[in-house]
């Protein structure tokens, strides 16, 4: 089931934004400075590839890795992230047109909240999820995590 819904989603604007997010991961790596949030871009882009069978988790972290990451989260909605949370919610309006498209829809809801805020979490199997110190995000049927 994880295959057909991954294809169908491949084609129902996966590989779009898959390609988008690795575009500006490669803006990102053109300068020094920039390497930590391309890394980040180039795992969010395979995940927009292919998201079923993963979930998104909050990455355990103490009180200067949230700072960090906050910092980070700031930096990359100014350079990327609202214009990749604006091309997932367009594709999720799109595919929300069609019965069918809902599931992909709320996937891309879900991929535009990571758009603005990628730092602090991680991409994990499904059924590898951490037990200490993560928590489940909305919508466990696919997930991604971005760890910078």
């Amino acid at each position: 089931m994880r295959l057909l819904g991954n294809t169908l989603w491949f084609v129902s604007g996966g590989l779009i934004m898959g390609l988008g997010w690795w575009f500006a991961a490669v803006l990102d790596a053109i300068t020094l400075i920039g390497i930590p949030w391309a890394i980040a871009a180039f795992r969010i882009g395979a995940f927009s590839f292919w998201p079923f069978g993963r979930e998104v988790v909050e990455k355990p972290s103490g009180a200067v890795g949230k700072t960090f990451s906050l910092i980070g989260n700031v930096i990359w909605i100014l350079l990327c992230g609202w214009w990749l949370a604006l091309g997932h919610l367009v594709s999720a309006l799109l595919c929300a047109l069609t019965i069918i498209g809902i599931p992909f829809a709320l996937q891309h809801v879900k991929l535009a909240g990571i758009a603005l805020a990628p730092f602090g979490k991680e991409i994990v199997p499904i059924g590898a999820l951490p037990t200490t110190g993560s928590c489940r995000m909305p919508g466990g049927d696919s997930d991604s995590a971005f760890s910078p």
